[in-house]
């Protein structure tokens, strides 16, 4: 459960997992240098340094309890101290600065070597002023920090910090030249994913560069197999519209009555044909182009009226960028949709929407629709949902919506079916990312 919540707050591109990595190891290092070498080195070289000077301050004190104050003094003065009687307010505790980083070791000592210590206070960095109860009253006695202390502990901290975060920033800068070939290789296969071939050659350690060669090769595979398909596909369409030209004009010279049948027949064929080859062809050659979503909706609106379709255009509102996009390739998805909306419905309406990621070409129609159960088996290729939509109102070979699906994915995006709320039809949605 406890890593689980921390994967939320963890970071989710490469280029900041691979700045935790660095970061986190050298700062639990200096956080446990930090930590054992000044509480025991520092604090060890403190409570000896204290352990000498509590000698002194013993001499001092029994010296006041038998000598006169001015002779006292003197002595004080000799051994580098400040000594006089108390001349203002002793403080309720001890200061110690947060700061301090062996205040509170200054402090104990002093106190374990003396009950006679009233207060401490290490508020001067520089000096150490402490109150002794005498016989003759309270004294004030003040002495140079560094007689109790190692000098600047805080020096050690800095150059750590200065050190680590230095080291870590070079440690970054080549670890992100080991970065940037992985990252070119993924935004290589997110653009060949969206059905764009961006130049990429293999670059950065051993293993990136067997990574990204089999990418090249799996992507020239594809190529490969997709040409073959193409020229087979193109053998296919002639050698099979020949003999059906032929059936054709030979079914013309016979009586209409009998030939009636056997012609609905070839144009069966000649459907199936069309279709199969507009589900297969291969869509390489149509250039990427930036265009507006709105152009699409003319292309539709003039298509509509000089066909008399029942089609109705809603412009986008808002700030709808271009995209990235093969306009043949949409504009065919654009088609197919329609036409299975005016197969299946007397009324079609297409709009457009936008987010900051997506653009959504949306196609609704008034017919029966598809039970959400039968939606996901719809997009498959020669899928017809006869209870769902009347095969008798139209004619097709189940490959309108595989063709929108295929083509949404080959950029990237996706083909997703609803119910209609303005039409209660069917609504096709063509997301293509921005």
């Amino acid at each position: 459960m406890f890593f689980r919540w921390l994967k939320k707050y963890m970071p989710r591109g490469l280029y900041g997992r691979a700045a935790l990595i660095l970061i986190f190891p050298v700062f639990m290092l200096q956080l446990l240098v930090a930590v054992v070498f000044i509480q025991r080195h520092f604090d060890g070289v403190t409570r000896s340094m204290t352990r000498s000077a509590n000698i002194e301050l013993q001499y001092i004190q029994d010296s006041l309890a038998s000598q006169d104050i001015d002779s006292v003094e003197d002595i004080a003065s000799a051994l580098g101290y400040s000594l006089m009687p108390s001349r203002e307010d002793i403080p309720q505790a001890d200061v110690v600065p947060f700061i301090d980083l062996t205040g509170n070791a200054v402090v104990r000592s002093l106190r374990s070597g003396s009950a006679d210590v009233i207060i401490v206070s290490l508020k001067d960095r520089r000096r150490v002023r402490l109150w002794l109860a005498t016989k003759q009253g309270p004294f004030e006695l003040a002495f140079d920090r560094g007689r109790v202390s190692a000098s600047n502990p805080h020096q050690l901290l800095v150059i750590m910090v200065v050190m680590g975060t230095l080291m870590t920033t070079i440690a970054y800068f080549f670890l992100r030249n080991q970065l940037r070939p992985i990252k070119r290789m993924a935004d290589a296969a997110a653009a060949y994913g969206k059905g764009r071939m961006l130049p990429y050659a293999p670059s950065g350690a051993v293993e990136v560069r067997a990574a990204g060669t089999a990418f090249l090769e799996m992507r020239n595979r594809i190529e490969r197999q997709t040409q073959s398909r193409t020229m087979m596909l193109s053998g296919v369409s002639h050698d099979l519209r020949t003999p059906l030209t032929r059936l054709r004009l030979g079914l013309s010279m016979i009586d209409d009555a009998e030939a009636a049948p056997l012609i609905r027949d070839v144009d069966e064929m000649q459907s199936l044909l069309d279709g199969f080859l507009d589900f297969a062809r291969d869509d390489a050659e149509d250039v990427l182009e930036r265009i507006h979503p709105d152009d699409f909706l003319a292309r539709i609106t003039e298509n509509a009226a000089r066909n008399n379709d029942p089609v109705t255009c809603v412009q986008g509102g808002g700030d709808i960028q271009n995209i990235s996009v093969r306009p043949q390739a949409i504009q065919r998805a654009l088609d197919n949709l329609i036409a299975n909306g005016l197969r299946y419905g007397s009324q079609v309406t297409v709009s457009v929407s936008a987010t900051d990621r997506v653009i959504c070409l949306s196609v609704e129609d008034d017919g029966p629709g598809i039970p959400e159960k039968q939606r996901e088996d719809a997009l498959k290729a020669f899928v017809r949902l006869d209870p769902a939509r009347n095969q008798n109102q139209g004619s097709g070979v189940g490959l309108g919506l595989a063709i929108a699906n295929d083509i949404a994915r080959s950029h990237g995006g996706v083909l997703r079916l609803s119910e209609s709320d303005g039409l209660g039809g069917l609504r096709a949605e063509l997301v293509l990312p921005i």
